[in-house]
């Protein structure tokens, strides 16, 4: 008996419907990627900048 994995690509599961889905995704991904990339960079948050925490507490006295 052999049994199907993959499913049949047809109707809205086609190519143009999972173009548009993966379109959709990369899109999310990239507002997700800039709302890191935001949370990481520093700014008037408080937190030391990356570099500060490298090189110690020692370092920003």
């Amino acid at each position: 008996m052999s049994e199907e994995t993959v499913p049949q690509q047809g109707g809205a599961a086609g190519p143009k419907g999972l173009l548009q889905r993966m379109e959709e995704l990369m899109a999310a991904l990239d507002t997700d990627l800039s709302a890191l990339d935001a949370d990481l960079r520093p700014g008037d948050s408080g937190r030391p900048a990356a570099e500060d925490v490298r090189q110690g507490p020692e370092a920003r006295a």
